[in-house]
């Protein structure tokens, strides 16, 4: 049991990058049909379905069935990449400690959607993306992996997004193969990572 099931809502570059550093992914799941991130997934030979929240009455009925489709592919991990839905304790709960999630904001700063807007907007001077456990606590769950950049003077909420964006990249990926590789140790709310692997990254290039 050592893969990795993904979960997208769109384009699913996340999922692409792991992909791209050869994480073992057995299925990729959307809730939206015709997410641009399947195509990606269909290239690369990696199964795809489809389950649209919008065809289910509740909520917990929709993850019933999500939850359904991803056991039946026995993963290790499920990893969150763009999936846009926030997800009830129940479901949470059903894979405490082997969900993980990137978010674009260097948490606990700016959970919630908005992140480089609202980065802008409190004049903050480093902003970056964290890679986190998903607990029932919205984008609060134990860091795993953060990655900086500096805020510049000329910057706009695109330009961060784009800069912040390839910093998922690259610890997203990361982190997913520590945790395949069992060096991941939560401890008290906290996490680390057995030997010398840095769990921040600090980038200042354009």
């Amino acid at each position: 049991m050592s893969s990795v099931v993904v979960l997208i809502s769109g384009r699913g570059s996340n999922m692409q990058a792991l992909l791209e550093a050869g994480a073992p992914v057995a299925a990729v799941i959307s809730n939206v049909p015709g997410a641009a991130g399947l195509a990606i997934a269909e290239k690369h030979g990696v199964p795809t379905r489809v389950v649209p929240h919008k065809d289910y009455a509740s909520r917990e009925s929709f993850e019933e069935a999500m939850g359904s489709v991803i056991d039946g592919f026995a993963p290790r991990l499920v990893a969150l990449a763009g999936f846009m839905r926030v997800l009830t304790a129940g479901f949470v709960a059903r894979y405490r400690e082997r969900m993980l999630n990137v978010h674009p904001s260097l948490l606990p700063a700016f959970p919630g959607l908005n992140t480089h807007e609202r980065a802008l907007a409190e004049g903050v001077k480093l902003h970056g993306c964290s890679v986190h456990f998903v607990t029932a606590d919205l984008d609060h769950g134990p860091i795993v992996a953060q990655a900086a950049i500096p805020v510049r003077r000329n910057d706009t909420a695109a330009s961060l997004a784009q800069r912040v964006l390839r910093q998922e990249h690259v610890i997203y990926p990361r982190a997913v193969h520590w945790f395949l590789d069992g060096k991941l140790v939560i401890g008290n709310g906290a996490v680390s990572v057995k030997g010398n692997d840095a769990q921040l990254i600090f980038d200042d290039s354009d």
